[in-house]
């Protein structure tokens, strides 16, 4: 899997390189990312004020474009400013279902020092999908991705 996660950084710094407008860049880094094992949906969102703002996305369509920054597994990495880990969304009250079958997710922040900016959510349907090998990749795609934010 180390290798697939170099391979996958070295694509999103392509499309850093060469894509010209931002929401290229963000649809094109959701798109990558979504072709790795187990993650189903990659979404990217921005706080705006207190709001949460869907801004690029790769898989299943969410109708969770705008999430209040208190609410949901998203919401939570806003409270704590801090990377969640969810192993089962159904048994954890703050999951706001939008897929029958996602069973796991993981959200990153992306920040600037001590500024919440954006996010990286990432859905799984396998149960238990995401680990600390993904939230240390994921936290060098936020680093990549900090410039659009």
């Amino acid at each position: 899997m180390e290798r697939q996660y170099q391979s996958t950084l070295s694509e999103i710094d392509a499309i850093m390189q060469q894509a010209r407008l931002g929401a290229a860049r963000l649809d094109g880094v959701c798109r990558v990312l979504q072709s790795l094992p187990g993650y189903t949906g990659v979404y990217l969102y921005a706080l705006e004020g207190d709001m949460l703002v869907l801004k690029g996305f790769h898989g299943r369509a969410t109708e969770h474009t705008r999430i209040p920054g208190g609410q949901g597994i998203c919401g939570a990495s806003v409270q704590t400013r801090a990377p969640v880990i969810v192993d089962d969304v159904h048994s954890d009250s703050r999951y706001l279902a939008c897929n029958l079958q996602t069973r796991s997710e993981i959200v990153v922040p992306i920040m600037r020092g001590d500024a919440y900016l954006a996010q990286i959510d990432v859905d799984s349907d396998n149960a238990a999908s995401f680990g600390a090998r993904d939230k240390a990749f994921l936290a060098e795609v936020a680093a990549r991705l900090l410039p659009l934010f």
